[in-house]
C-alpha cells in the first residue's frame, strides 16, 4: 500500500475512484476511532459493544463509498453522521428503543453533536430525541452523578483508551477500571430511564 500521509480526504477519494481501492482500507483505519467513540457512548446507555462496532463500521464504510464532496462538508464530517445514523438505525431496528433509554442516546462529546447535527435536517425529527442545549444539560448531569475517579476513567474510555492504559495513567488496575465503568454504566443507565419515564408522564 501506497503512503497516503500528507494527502486530504477528498485527494484520497479521488484516487480511489480513479482505481486505488487500497485507499479505502486507509481510510476506515484512519477514522475508525470515531465508530470507537460512539459505539463506546452508545454501550454506557445499554448497547453491546461488538454489535455497535459492527454497525459503526459498516456506517463507516458507507461514507468511504458514499461521500460527494460537492453535497457535503468534510469527509470526517460526513463520516461521523453515517456511523451515528447506523447505529441508530440499528437500535431501533432491533425494536429497543421503547424499552431501553437507548433511543435517548447521549454523546459525551460537543464535537460529536456539532458534527452530526450539520447533517440533521433530512433525517426524520422522530431520529432526533434530545436537543442541543437538553444533550449538554443531561451530559452535566450524568458528570455530577459520578465520583472523580469515575470521571477520569470515563474521559479516558471515551478516547478510546483500553483498560490497560487507563489504569497505567490512574495508577490503578485494569480491574479497578472495569469496575469503575460498570459503575457508570449504571449511573447512565438509571439516569437515562428516569428522564424517559418522565418525559412519557409529560
Amino acid at each position: 500500500m501506497r503512503a497516503y500521509e500528507g494527502q486530504s480526504d477528498e485527494e484520497l477519494l479521488q484516487l480511489m475512484q480513479q482505481g486505488e481501492p487500497e485507499v479505502a482500507e486507509y481510510l476506515v483505519k484512519k477514522y475508525k476511532y470515531l465508530v470507537l467513540r460512539q459505539a463506546r457512548a452508545m454501550y454506557l446507555v445499554g448497547g453491546d459493544t461488538d454489535d455497535l462496532i459492527q454497525e459503526g463500521m459498516l456506517g463507516l464504510f458507507k461514507a468511504v463509498q458514499g461521500y460527494r464532496p460537492e453535497k457535503a462538508a468534510s469527509f470526517a464530517t460526513f463520516a461521523q453522521v453515517c456511523i451515528h445514523r447506523q447505529i441508530y438505525s440499528a437500535v431501533q431496528s432491533a425494536g429497543r428503543q421503547k424499552h431501553e433509554p437507548l433511543n435517548t442516546y447521549v454523546s459525551f462529546s460537543n464535537q460529536d453533536w456539532e458534527e452530526v447535527s450539520a447533517f440533521q435536517d433530512d433525517q426524520n425529527p422522530e431520529t432526533i430525541v434530545i436537543g442541543q442545549e437538553q444533550m449538554t444539560q443531561i451530559r452535566e448531569q450524568i458528570y455530577q452523578l459520578l465520583s472523580p475517579f469515575e470521571t477520569r476513567v470515563l474521559q479516558r474510555y471515551l478516547e478510546g483508551m483500553d483498560y490497560i492504559r487507563i489504569a497505567d495513567e490512574l495508577g490503578k488496575s485494569p480491574k479497578s477500571v472495569d469496575n469503575a465503568i460498570q459503575r457508570i454504566r449504571g449511573k447512565v443507565r438509571a439516569h437515562m430511564e428516569k428522564i424517559r419515564k418522565e418525559e412519557g408522564n409529560d
